[in-house]
């Protein structure tokens, strides 16, 4: 896909179109909560990275990793207890709130669970044309019920679908929708949290490939959240693997498929089912609860690599040839 992409793009579509700089996001915790060792948990530690126009990168992480919650500030929709995110050069937090309501048609977001994001009591007319209702009131109904015509078909659904309600349609259909209520404002960028992980395998499938085929039509960036690794390895370039809200690894998604340096990345994978009933599973580490300690390596309680200094110091994300990881011991054998 990348290389059916890249070659075409102009210089200017090469240019980075999001850059999130040290995101840390704090949640302040019941004084008699059981993990309480400070007034906050935080959820995000320092976060950082940037995409180019065009291109897709993926964040992976099991569930409770700080994922969603990067999703939300990345969309705006939460504010991050310190850091930036530049979208177009521009801080989305220190922009004022009119300038952001304008700039929002630029970055949209296609949610998990496609029924629940869909209003049922509205027709999907009306659903896909919500974010005109704000950016652009002055839009007449023959000019919105064509431009959700195009999209439907777009999306490969069909103009008369447009006078039906959401629970007139699957699963899979239901995500279409989705998608064209995302394309509706002609967006540079779209975050796909978990956007198939309801959907059966075949539907998978077919929806995956709308939306390289929608990425190569229209120059989209995505950022493609998931704990699906093959879901993510099939329709990204680059990738961040997350533990407990930091990046542990991070760089080409083909490389670090091919090349996994840090224990976590490599438990992830070895976790992928096998068709293969020779391919055995290594254990690595304990299935225990992580340390949630700020004096040393959080995964700590299930690496089989851990020494003395994970105890004591936090690993940063560096450079070991070829991607960035952030662990003392990734060059041991």
């Amino acid at each position: 896909m990348s290389g059916a992409i890249i070659p075409s793009l102009s210089p200017k579509a090469t240019m980075t179109l999001l850059k999130i700089d040290n995101i840390v996001k704090d949640y302040p915790l019941p004084k008699k909560h059981l993990l309480r060792k400070a007034p906050v948990f935080r959820a995000l530690h320092g976060v950082s990275f940037e995409l180019e126009k065009g291109e897709s990168f993926g964040l992976v992480g099991e569930s409770g990793c700080g994922k969603s919650t990067l999703a939300r500030i990345i969309m705006a929709l939460d504010s991050p207890t310190s850091g930036s995110v530049f979208f177009d050069g521009q801080d989305l937090f220190e922009i004022s709130h009119q300038a952001l309501r304008n700039l929002r048609r630029n970055f949209q977001m296609v949610f998990q669970d496609p029924y629940s994001s869909l209003n049922p009591r509205k027709k999907i007319l009306s659903v896909i044309s919500e974010p005109l209702d704000t950016l652009e009131r002055d839009i007449s109904t023959k000019d919105r019920r064509e431009r959700v015509a195009d999209l439907l078909s777009e999306v490969g659904m069909n103009s008369g679908d447009m006078d039906k309600y959401p629970h007139e349609f699957s699963g899979g259909q239901r995500q279409r929708i989705a998608i064209a209520r995302a394309l509706i404002t002609k967006p540079s960028l779209i975050v796909a949290d978990e956007s198939v992980s309801a959907l059966d395998v075949s539907v998978q499938a077919q929806v995956l490939n709308l939306i390289m085929d929608l990425q190569e039509k229209y120059n989209l960036t995505y950022v493609f959240i998931s704990h699906d690794l093959s879901v993510i390895e099939y329709v990204t370039q680059n990738l961040a693997v997350i533990y407990l809200g930091r990046i542990v690894e991070q760089g080409r998604t083909d490389r670090i498929f091919s090349q996994p340096r840090h224990p976590y990345t490599q438990m992830l994978l070895e976790a992928i089912p096998s068709v293969d009933p020779q391919v055995k599973k290594k254990k690595k580490g304990s299935p225990a609860i992580s340390n949630l300690s700020e004096s040393g390596c959080s995964f700590i309680d299930r690496c089989y690599l851990a020494s003395e200094i994970c105890r004591s110091k936090i690993p940063e994300l560096e450079d070991t040839g070829g991607h960035m990881v952030a662990c003392h011991n990734s060059n041991a054998e």
